[in-house]
């Protein structure tokens, strides 16, 4: 082979090389994922809930997950508890104060090993407070749908405590303990599609 081919042969199989290990970029599939919580209830109990409005992309690599990102944005007003009175005063200002804030914005920072799994650290924005959360990361796997869409899902779970974005509205009960656990449990399931 001259140096010349031999140059050549290098430059493809580098170009082939970084063109695999480029990130793709995933849309949210909302009609296939989900965004909920848990909460505490009276102390006995735990109320779950959702929110029917969000969006956000996905940066994948296959096998690299130091390079996978993600971000989302999530309608406060959409928060839905199966209850209407309950979800019109988690709206108002005692709680998710929705028209003041609108959105709950997430933006990762990092994904780490952790045991068996993975860690998926972002910053959260919610009721005008940043903070750094971090999400315990399962990958579900990558397929190509029979339409021809390569499609990717995602399932992460965590704890916050409320207070911290400055959500501290409660009820003491008589007998002790308070009406709403400040911990909130979240619980995602996410499905992403590839831009094309």
């Amino acid at each position: 082979m001259t140096f010349r081919k031999t140059m050549a042969a290098l430059l493809a199989a580098s170009l082939l090389t970084a063109a695999a290990a480029t990130a793709a970029t995933y849309t949210i599939d909302s009609a296939h994922s989900s965004v909920g919580f848990k909460v505490r209830h009276m102390m006995v109990s735990k109320v779950t809930g959702s929110f029917g409005e969000f969006s956000g992309t996905v940066e994948y690599v296959e096998g690299q997950p130091d390079r996978w990102a993600a971000a989302a944005t999530i309608k406060t007003a959409s928060v839905n508890t199966n209850d209407a009175k309950r979800d019109g005063h988690l709206r108002n200002a005692d709680f998710f104060d929705a028209e003041k804030y609108p959105e709950i914005t997430f933006a990762s920072t990092g994904v780490s090993q952790k045991g068996g799994g993975w860690v998926l650290a972002g910053d959260l924005t919610m009721h005008g407070v940043t903070k750094p959360v971090e999400l315990e990361l399962e990958f579900n796997g990558a397929i190509t749908d029979p339409w021809g869409n390569d499609r990717i899902g995602f399932s992460a779970k965590g704890v916050l405590d409320r207070r911290d974005f400055g959500i501290t509205y409660n009820t003491v009960l008589d007998k002790g303990g308070v009406a709403v656990s400040d911990e909130v449990e979240l619980l995602l399931e996410i499905e992403a599609i590839a831009q094309k």
